[in-house]
């Protein structure tokens, strides 16, 4: 009877430590999956990213205002950021550009983003938003309080390597 017990409770722990392996190894083929899914998005995103020059610095060296950027331009915060991009003037006259019909500020877009929603953002805008080739500045954000400005810099060190790894040279900017 004992000899019946221990052989039925001996089957039933295989069973259920086959259970758990079977679960395990499941769960693994899901993480292996999702990370190739990935690293293929991320492929892909590099690829539609190379259709921009790499950048010419002889043409924002000498630029030190933000406003004055016309490339794609970061204000990380603690929680989110600001993506500043000009889009391109739809117009191909120079015939009035940048006047009173058709001012620069109209042209302007802010975007409040979430950090996971930066590489989305970034791989949809138009090839005309980066006159000065594939670079973006990025700055830490000058609302942030004192209190949060450590987070405010790992923040921007993860934007920083999440740029990178897309191939995007980033400027970075003092904060303001």
């Amino acid at each position: 009877m004992i000899l019946t017990s221990l052989l039925v409770f001996a089957v039933a722990a295989c069973h259920k430590e086959e259970q758990a392996v079977e679960g395990v190894a499941r769960k693994a083929h899901t993480v292996e999956q999702t990370v190739q899914d990935n690293q293929t998005q991320l492929d892909q995103d590099r690829t539609a990213l190379l259709q921009i020059p790499l950048p010419t610095k002889s043409l924002y060296i000498d630029i030190h205002d933000p406003s004055a950027w016309q490339n794609p331009f970061l204000a990380v915060g603690p929680q989110n950021m600001t993506l500043r991009i000009l889009l391109p003037d739809a117009n191909p006259s120079s015939a009035g550009q940048g006047g009173f019909l058709r001012p620069t500020a109209a042209r302007r877009q802010e975007l409040e983003l979430r950090p996971s929603d930066l590489e989305k953002a970034v791989v949809a805008m138009p090839r005309g938003a980066w006159p000065y080739g594939r670079v973006i500045a990025v700055a830490e954000s000058p609302e942030a309080a004192p209190g949060v400005r450590p987070a405010v810099r790992r923040n921007v060190e993860a934007v920083i390597r999440q740029l990178n790894d897309l191939g995007i040279v980033v400027e970075e900017w003092p904060s303001r």
